[in-house]
């Protein structure tokens, strides 16, 4: 056990003594006498701090050899919204784990990707987390089949299948290891909510699962959802809010073939959760799916920490205390969010959907999906480059980089992706001619799920920052702005949801 003098070490035994439920996700608790390891809200009784380790990971606790608590189900939380916090490899490696790499890739495709060579990148990951990339890549798999077992009526080979095991076989020694149970039995304890949608099922050539997903509290749907309504490409996207329910569709370009997927959430729902319907080309792509959802939404971001720390500015004081748990919409796809912001600069929310509604109704692969008001996919980077900037009412020279940009992307000379560092990322692009400051921190703010990022400048920035009683010079407001570090790309939301209501018109931000 670390000494009791351990500042971090002692905050989190407070934690699980207290059973804070705000700490679920962000680190799991072994316990030597039992071993097990818990979420913190778990409630067991509280360990004697002699028998007690925390780790970061439940992936960690596994390869330490403890097994997951059967009442509280720790990997059934939100995740740790660190990965987006810490913007170092360790940070980068999760969410490209989460997102699947090592399964599609191997070590070897995640170690490249964050230009190292494997023994570096398995020896950082183990000082850090204290378990390898294997290790973490399993651990995930073993979330996903516990989700798929518990939430759906799949077949066990299916779940193994989608859970990304090569066999019935590995999925029962993982869950063995993990659960100390089989997957059968793991099924029978379900406990499933009234109202709550748990099915799965197939027609044609597409596979349809209902599962309910985790979400830290608070968390402001409506507006999160009104803010992706506010630039929802047609065909590709639709959304409604409404007082009862909001919800937000799209289609998705996933691994193994195209997607949709249609979330809601509501009274119907539930506080802390999710409904969501994945339509897949394979069962293989719902543990990828299912990460960009979550990234899309900021599921796993940290909702009172930055609401404690915002609230202490008396500015934004009443705007945290109306709207709790604001969160920055993430990214489904990288490449998208890079077109979407080259497309968008220096024009409004409604000009740059206008545009982008047109490139992709005429570069946009089609597709029929089951959900109501999708019809295509968003056009890839080198659908966007072959259409030549035809589609596209802006100034030549926008086009140009458009196109630009988007060849860079299709061929790999511009790497956008998770695993990127944001201040080499953010280099990268404003290297490229047309692209400057604000559109290298949106894309950086997007695709990466940075936390901190100030868009200098921004007009609605300084429109919002007027109503609210702030200084609207943009580098007297910038200086404002180093008081809400670590929280800016949070801040900015309250700022701009002053600028105007519901949804801010004035930026592509």
């Amino acid at each position: 056990m670390p000494a009791t003098t351990d500042t971090r070490w002692t905050e989190r035994y407070r934690a699980i003594a207290a059973r804070d439920a705000r700490f679920d996700g962000q680190f799991v608790t072994a316990v030597r006498s039992t071993g097990i390891y818990c979420r913190p809200s778990c409630p067991a009784r509280t360990p004697k701090p002699e028998n007690v380790t925390f780790y970061l990971t439940s992936a960690a606790a596994h390869h330490a050899g403890y097994r997951a608590c059967k009442r509280c189900l720790p990997e059934a939380s939100p995740g740790t919204p660190a990965w987006d916090l810490r913007g170092d490899a360790t940070g980068r490696a999760m969410r490209l784990v989460a997102d699947g790499v090592v399964d599609r890739e191997g070590v070897a495709g995640l170690a490249a990707r964050l230009g190292y060579s494997t023994r570096h990148l398995h020896r950082l990951l183990r000082a850090e987390l204290g378990a390898g990339p294997l290790t973490l890549a399993r651990a995930q798999r073993a979330q996903t089949a516990r989700t798929l077992l518990t939430g759906t009526d799949l077949p066990v080979a299916d779940v193994a299948f989608a859970a990304g095991f090569g066999s019935i076989r590995q999925l029962n020694d993982t869950v063995r290891a993990v659960y100390a149970t089989t997957p059968t039995a793991l099924r029978s304890r379900r406990s499933v909510r009234p109202g709550t949608v748990s099915g799965a099922g197939t027609e044609g050539d597409r596979v349809h699962l209902d599962l309910t997903l985790p979400v830290r509290e608070p968390f402001d749907a409506a507006g999160t959802i009104a803010y992706l309504a506010a630039r929802a490409v047609d065909g590709a996207e639709s959304a409604t809010v409404h007082d009862d329910a909001a919800r937000y569709a799209r289609t998705l370009h996933l691994p193994h073939g195209p997607g949709a997927v249609a979330v809601t959430a509501g009274p119907a729902v539930g506080p802390g959760r999710l409904a969501a319907h994945l339509e897949l080309a394979s069962l293989q792509d719902v543990a990828t799916a299912v990460a960009r959802v979550r990234r899309l939404l900021d599921l796993d971001a940290d909702p009172v920490a930055v609401d404690t720390a915002l609230a202490t500015d008396p500015a934004l004081a009443p705007s945290v205390a109306a709207t709790p748990g604001v969160r920055m919409p993430g990214a489904a796809d990288p490449h998208e969010i890079v077109v979407r912001a080259v497309v968008g600069q220096q024009i409004s929310v409604a000009a740059a959907r206008t545009h982008l509604n047109r490139l992709a109704a005429a570069a946009g692969t089609p597709y029929r999906s089951t959900v109501a008001g999708l019809t295509r996919l968003f056009p890839t980077a080198a659908q966007v480059a072959a259409d030549d900037g035809a589609s596209l009412a802006l100034p030549a020279r926008q086009r140009r980089t458009v196109v630009a940009t988007a060849d860079a992307l299709a061929d790999g000379t511009l790497a956008v992706d998770l695993g990127a560092d944001a201040d080499e990322l953010r280099a990268a692009l404003e290297a490229r001619h047309g692209i400057g400051p604000w559109t290298s921190g949106y894309v950086t703010l997007r695709v990466l799920g940075r936390p901190d990022v100030w868009l200098d400048g921004d007009a609605a920035l300084r429109t919002g920052a007027r109503r609210l009683g702030l200084p609207d010079d943009r580098a007297a407001l910038a200086t404002r702005a180093d008081r809400w570090a670590p929280w800016r790309s949070y801040a900015a939301r309250h700022v701009w949801r002053a600028a105007a209501a519901p949804v801010d018109e004035r930026t592509t931000a």
